[in-house]
């Protein structure tokens, strides 16, 4: 139990991360690049969701209350790297508009 919150944190905080390297490879120019990071990072926030289905699918009991908190912040970073990823997503794609504007 006290590890899947872990789990999670660190599998979205890594496809975060991911998602905003993708964003800098396409300012560099790189949307294949780009697109392929995100690919990569979508991955990685599977483990993490894989992660948090194991968790819920679990009865929790009187002694997991200590762990709340945790599995708070573990949504939170779950939810966040949800919305980061369509962001940077949209960003790719006005970057590959605007590259292919200048071109």
């Amino acid at each position: 139990m006290e590890m899947l919150p872990f789990q999670i944190i660190a599998n979205v905080g890594t496809a975060r991360s991911m998602y905003v390297e993708a964003v800098e490879e396409a300012e560099r120019g790189n949307i294949e690049g780009a697109r392929a990071m995100i690919t990569e990072g979508e991955q990685c926030f599977v483990e993490g969701h894989d992660a948090h289905l194991k968790l819920f699918s679990r009865e929790l009991g009187p002694d997991d209350v200590k762990y709340l908190p945790l599995i708070i912040h573990a949504e939170d970073q779950l939810m966040s790297a949800e919305t980061m990823k369509i962001v940077c997503e949209k960003f790719i794609d006005m970057q590959e508009e605007l590259q292919s504007l200048k071109a």
